[in-house]
């Protein structure tokens, strides 16, 4: 099957830039924000948002984790660095949002700590989704068949495009 690029390098960082500046707009009184991306590419973007939001704004203290679990059957999650999450904004973050349901399970560990809020990110979200999540922040959102993929390509710290196969 042919590769249908849908983003490139360059629109990809425009696409973040956006998404960065409407999270601070969204959290104008927030002290801390935590971005937790969902590894592998989650946390790539994370951490693209992280740098971005200090240029933006380096009176917020932003901590960065990862979430690690298998998207194919996500029961085991675990976190890369606990800390306490009560009272807190955490941005779950992910490549692509397909049905929802890796995004739902990511969320279940914070629950337990009474977080401020939890919101969404994805860089690519499909419209049609299997699971009640919705997507706070979104680079493209893009009408797909169940058939077709979306992949999103990084290569070191950045995300150099994403396409639909």
């Amino acid at each position: 099957m042919a590769r249908n690029y849908i983003l490139d390098k360059e629109t990809v960082a425009r696409k973040l830039q956006r998404i960065a500046y409407e999270i601070v707009e969204n959290n104008i009184d927030e002290k801390e924000i935590i971005l937790a991306g969902i590894r592998d590419n989650g946390s790539v973007i994370a951490r693209n948002i992280e740098q971005l939001l200090r240029s933006i704004n380096s009176d917020i203290k932003i901590w960065n984790i990862d979430i690690s679990l298998d998207k194919r059957s996500p029961h085991d999650i675990k976190l890369s660095g606990e800390t306490d999450f009560t009272d807190k904004v955490i941005i779950v973050i992910d490549d692509v949002a397909n049905s929802g349901r890796t995004i739902l399970y990511a969320i279940k560990p914070f629950l337990a700590y009474l977080p401020k809020k939890i919101q969404t990110l994805a860089l690519v979200e499909r419209t049609h989704k299997t699971y009640p999540v919705n997507t706070d922040y979104v680079g493209l959102s893009v009408a797909t068949t169940l058939q077709e993929h979306i992949f999103v390509e990084v290569e070191g710290d950045t995300v150099t495009g994403a396409y639909l196969e």
